[in-house]
């Protein structure tokens, strides 16, 4: 790699992950030598970067924290905001918020001081955030975890709860996250299983990177996305809802998530959905109820069941 600047922004951009790089890991990783990996080193502390070097067999380097924010063109100001929103949008999987964000997050975090990071929390456990009615939510810290063993091509050992409560120790070789929707998951390698598996993140605990390395497998599907998506698919859905709605398809569709699939025109003004979901009753029923048009709910018994609990009680709410 002969461009120095963009070699030294791929070599910052690879300390910047929470973890120890052999001299000898860099340069293979940027094609070059290790006599260019010192000098990119030294040209890294000249601008700023606090990096910390360690001697022996199983030495290297690491991007430290330090007394001050290196040169990130971040003020502290703006890097709380940063942290606190980062933190809030990946806690709760929000759609549009994916694996690039947990990135900068597990970066950003890495490198803030000590009295930053207390901001950061501070400010974090003094808001009540908004949540989907099952409530799955998910601390920021299990997805930096997992992020930065995905780019640091870490073993990852977590205790993680299946549908049914039971909890399971697992040891895996972390592929990548997806953000599908309000979840995220993980795709790994289960090396219990000895096969690919996918996560749900609400249901992990305890991540560890271990620290053993390890050399990506090739991912059946070629992408994680769609291995998510077929993995989902040959799942028993939880919810097989039907639906008719008293407006056009393209007014319902562009009020509800795509998960809740195609709708079928049945008329000029109606149209009708047939969805299996595996979200809860709560989630399911505000979502319809957000398309603000009228509607009908065919199925299942326990969806009529609970809009119509939910009905009864907001029309209590209106009592005076």
């Amino acid at each position: 790699m002969a461009d120095t600047p963009a070699r030294l922004l791929n070599l910052l951009s690879l300390l910047q992950t929470p973890r120890e790089w052999p001299g000898s890991e860099l340069a293979e990783r940027l094609d070059v030598s290790p006599r260019t990996i010192r000098r990119d080193i030294d040209r890294l502390r000249d601008l700023g970067y606090p990096v910390e070097a360690t001697r022996g067999s199983v030495g290297g380097y690491r991007l430290v924290a330090g007394t001050a924010m290196p040169p990130l063109l971040l003020d502290d100001e703006e890097a709380v905001a940063i942290a606190v929103g980062l933190r809030a949008g990946a806690g709760h999987a929000i759609e549009g918020v994916d694996e690039a964000s947990v990135r900068a997050l597990a970066k950003l975090e890495q490198v803030l001081p000590s009295r930053l990071r207390h901001r950061v929390s501070t400010l974090q456990n003094a808001t009540i955030p908004l949540t989907r009615g099952d409530g799955s939510t998910i601390d920021p810290h299990t997805l930096t975890v997992m992020a930065s063993a995905v780019t640091g091509r870490e073993r990852l050992r977590f205790t993680y709860r299946a549908g049914d409560g039971a909890e399971t120790k697992r040891e895996g070789e972390p592929y990548r996250l997806v953000s599908a929707g309000w979840r995220w998951y993980l795709v790994a390698y289960d090396l219990g299983r000895e096969d690919w598996r996918t996560f749900r993140v609400d249901r992990v605990s305890e991540p560890f990177a271990t620290g053993a390395r390890f050399t990506p497998r090739a991912l059946p599907t070629g992408d994680a996305a769609k291995f998510l998506s077929s993995s989902i698919a040959r799942r028993r859905p939880e919810l097989l809802v039907e639906v008719s709605f008293a407006a056009p398809a393209d007014f319902v569709s562009a009020r509800l998530p795509a998960s809740f699939g195609p709708l079928e025109p049945v008329a000029a003004n109606r149209c009708r959905m047939r969805a299996e979901l595996s979200d809860s009753l709560e989630w399911v029923a505000l979502r319809l109820a957000l398309v603000d048009c009228e509607f009908t709910v065919h199925g299942p018994a326990q969806l009529v069941e609970y809009l119509r609990d939910l009905g009864a009680r907001l029309n209590r709410a209106t009592e005076h």
